[in-house]
């Protein structure tokens, strides 16, 4: 494989990015916390646009795969903007698929700039993970160490390496939460959601669900599907929901 392009964000960040030419809207994915643009969703979508003839970009968040930065250095605010400087990228509306942490980032998009949105697709989404998971469910001797330490490690699912949360992940991203005031998605809107999601329990889904208004918002639950939702049939789901918000109005 090529290797990726590189921007530089207004604030300095190196973001690697892989932009694909096609039709529009360009579907723009969004990756979660500690993945990257390698991921099975993300090359499934690519080779899902390659057949299609869609337009298709995906990137890695600074501190993230193969852009520049310290993964620990960085915030939901950082990542926030990553996003908003890749998507400069292109003209015209976009499409964007949000897994897990990138699903808070596509809502953050959304909110900003709601006019250049031809739809979303949350993948796990999780908004306001950093203080309605992480925060709210550390104990108190976790929360006096981030306090005196500034850092706190929690077990991860998917590596022998801890996650290492950062004070400042924490109290940044009390400034980008969009559960608490009015969420306006005028847009399309397909979430997916495993019942068997143990990082991101469905009741995230249906609070969100509860929470935004817009015209067209729907919920699919998968029966057993877990956080990666990357089996065979999930992938197909995905495909079958972008390719939902690309039909013509």
């Amino acid at each position: 494989m090529t290797e990726p392009s590189f921007l530089v964000t207004p604030q300095g960040r190196r973001i690697a990015y892989r932009l694909t030419d096609g039709t529009g809207p360009c579907v723009v994915f969004c990756g979660g916390f500690r993945s990257d643009m390698e991921g099975t969703k993300a090359l499934h979508l690519q080779r899902w646009a390659e057949t299609t003839g869609r337009a298709f970009l995906r990137f890695d968040y600074s501190g993230h795969g193969s852009s520049g930065g310290d993964f620990l250095e960085g915030a939901i605010g950082d990542w926030f903007e990553d996003a908003r400087a890749v998507i400069g990228l292109v003209a015209g509306p976009i499409l964007l698929v949000g897994s897990s942490m990138g699903g808070w980032i596509s809502l953050l998009l959304a909110r900003e700039m709601p006019d250049r949105i031809a739809g979303l697709v949350g993948i796990a989404a999780a908004p306001d993970f950093t203080e309605d998971s992480m925060w709210q469910g550390f104990t108190p001797d976790q929360r006096a160490e981030l306090e005196r330490e500034g850092r706190v490690a929690l077990p991860s699912d998917y590596s022998d390496e801890p996650y290492i949360i950062t004070r400042r992940l924490i109290e940044e991203g009390r400034t980008r939460l969009v559960l608490r005031e009015r969420l306006d998605l005028p847009f399309p809107v397909r979430l997916l959601q495993g019942t068997a999601d143990t990082d991101v329990p469905q009741e995230v889904a249906l609070r969100l669900l509860g929470h935004a208004e817009g015209p067209d918002i729907r919920l699919l639950l998968v029966k057993g599907a877990d956080h990666r939702f990357s089996t065979p049939e999930c992938l197909r789901l995905i495909e079958q929901a972008v390719e939902d918000l690309l039909q013509p109005a």
